[in-house]
């Protein structure tokens, strides 16, 4: 059977993900599915939030599951923001929304267990990507039926030879989208061709 007109595309066994989109991050919003972003970067938390589950210091982080945390971070240090302790004169970890998992407590305490290793927040076990500094949306108008869908694309993002994602800069990405008039047919369309993949645009 002919699979004429099929491309072949990124190789989905070894294929991960880059980047995602904020909406993207936001629809892990519930503990059995619990991701965040910070600083740049997309964190997979479920498997903490199983590990804790019941535990009241897990409450500050699914109260802002599926969202940017990055104002909890100092970017130069990529740690916790702290401050200067009001009652200890002591440096601590700042925690508007109250003290959460790994963070210790304030004053001296017996039954705190620190060994965990690192925190969550440091080290790459729990990343799964980047978030997208930018989006595109691409509107697919069906014109028999007049329906249409509106897609998020993140920009900056392509797939090399091998089938893995690799970060495009504004060049590279126009070198691999070319536009082409149809040279006998006077429709109107753009043939877009985009990695050896033939679309019709107006």
């Amino acid at each position: 059977m002919s699979r004429r007109g099929l491309v072949a595309g990124p190789d989905l066994e070894y294929f991960q993900r880059r980047y995602f989109t904020p909406a993207e991050v936001a629809q892990h919003n519930r503990p059995e599915d619990l991701w965040v972003s910070y600083l740049g970067r997309v964190y997979d938390l479920t498997s903490l939030a199983q590990a804790y589950k019941g535990n009241l210091l897990l409450k500050p982080i699914v109260e802002v599951a599926g969202q940017d945390i990055s104002h909890w971070f100092d970017p130069k240090t990529r740690d916790i923001r702290k401050h200067i302790d009001p009652l200890t004169g002591c440096l601590r970890y700042c925690t508007p929304r109250g003290r959460f998992v790994h963070v210790p407590p304030q004053l001296p305490c017996s039954d705190w267990a620190n060994d965990f290793g690192k925190p969550w927040w440091q080290g790459s076990y729990y990343e799964v990507g980047r978030l997208s500094a930018k989006t595109r949306s691409i509107r697919i108008i069906n014109t028999l039926t007049s329906q249409e869908h509106t897609l998020e694309r993140v920009v900056g993002e392509g797939w090399n030879a091998e089938g893995k994602a690799v970060v495009l800069s504004e060049s590279q990405q126009l070198q691999r989208t070319q536009l082409a008039r149809f040279p006998t047919v006077e429709t109107g369309f753009y043939r877009v061709s985009q990695d050896g993949l033939d679309l019709l645009t107006s």
